[in-house]
């Protein structure tokens, strides 16, 4: 009778909150991807040809944010200096001088050089995952690929949400005649072919990351408008709402304060898969070349490059593990708040 009681004083939230957290499957994938996209956003300590503290005659050198020249460290050119080469390694190591280095010692532009087979080479101790077709390290492009799909996935969605949120409103409270000018005009807007339209603006600009995240986001608040339009229209003639106009607030402000907090649990729960949709779509467009940069790290441009050279196995399979491995995480953690904010569950 006591838990009753205590959960008749919660709000929905705090109710949906508690029902999140006994989904354990949610739960766990939710603090994996936290754990691996805070690991990530440390990337370049992580993984990078340069050390991360250089003590040379009893100065500290911090390289990470300092650009040295070989002279520095008793070197002969005045160019930055290649921390992977052997006389700069010497120089750095003796006399009590020492340097400490990222756990994975390559960036994800650094070639290596000094493999002992054809490029891309197996899985060895120099590079634990392999090499790709040019001689770059793999375990390092899928660090720093997987730390881009997952911000340009979030940006987008952030992106997405808002602007699916800002016309779903407008549409589903004012209806009327704004409402229907508004669904015929995404419609015709929707039925637009968006591969079509990327092919055609990768042929006039230069691909980029930028130009992508603009193209996407033409795109990706369609199917968030038609959930906060019907949620809208469902509560804007409720009392509450009513009695908001009687007292003379604004239009603004009723649903800013009154229904958009009411209207978000189908904008909660589409999120993770909105997520993961972005982050699909980045690597298909890399797949097909049509996003960014070729020295762009990529999971896309990886899974190419996998299918270029078939008997690679390890470029094709550790991306399709890490790629396949977040969307499934994703998912759960959709699901998971599918089933919270179920006002059936209550």
């Amino acid at each position: 009778m006591k838990n009753t009681n205590t959960k008749k004083n919660l709000s929905i939230t705090q109710q949906a909150i508690l029902r999140f957290k006994k989904n354990r499957r949610g739960l766990i994938s939710l603090w994996i991807i936290s754990f691996l996209f805070i690991i990530s956003m440390f990337a370049e300590v992580i993984s990078n040809d340069k050390p991360l503290i250089i003590n040379y005659n009893n100065s500290y050198y911090f390289p990470l944010f300092k650009t040295y020249s070989e002279t520095t460290f008793g070197g002969d050119f005045e160019s930055e200096a290649n921390y992977n080469d052997e006389y700069i390694k010497e120089k750095l190591t003796k006399n009590g001088n020492w340097v400490i280095y990222p756990p994975n010692p390559y960036s994800f532009n650094t070639i290596n050089y000094n493999t002992r087979h054809p490029n891309p080479a197996p899985p060895n101790m120099d590079n634990l995952l392999g090499t790709d077709d040019r001689g770059r390290d793999v375990l390092a492009r899928l660090i720093y690929g997987f730390r881009l799909s997952l911000l340009f996935g979030v940006v987008l969605s952030v992106i997405g949400t808002i602007i699916g949120i800002i016309l779903g409103a407008i549409q589903g409270y004012f209806g009327g005649k704004i409402d229907l000018v508004m669904q015929r005009i995404i419609e015709v807007y929707g039925s637009m072919p968006e591969l079509y339209l990327l092919i055609i603006f990768a042929s006039i600009f230069q691909p980029s990351i930028w130009l992508l995240l603009i193209l996407l986001s033409m795109f990706g608040w369609m199917g968030l408008a038609d959930y906060v339009r019907a949620e809208f229209l469902k509560a804007r003639n409720l009392d509450y709402v009513e009695a908001a106009r009687a007292l003379g607030v604004g239009n603004v402000k009723i649903m800013w304060r009154h229904l958009l907090p009411n209207s978000l649990t189908p904008v909660i729960t589409f999120l993770p898969f909105r997520l993961s949709a972005s982050i699909l779509a980045l690597t298909s467009l890399d797949y097909l070349g049509l996003g960014v940069p070729p020295s762009t790290p990529s999971l896309g441009e990886l899974l190419s490059q996998g299918k270029e050279n078939i008997d690679a196995w390890w470029l094709s399979l550790t991306t399709f593990t890490v790629l396949v491995g977040t969307l499934i995480l994703l998912i759960f953690i959709g699901e998971a708040l599918r089933s919270a904010f179920d006002t059936r569950n209550n």
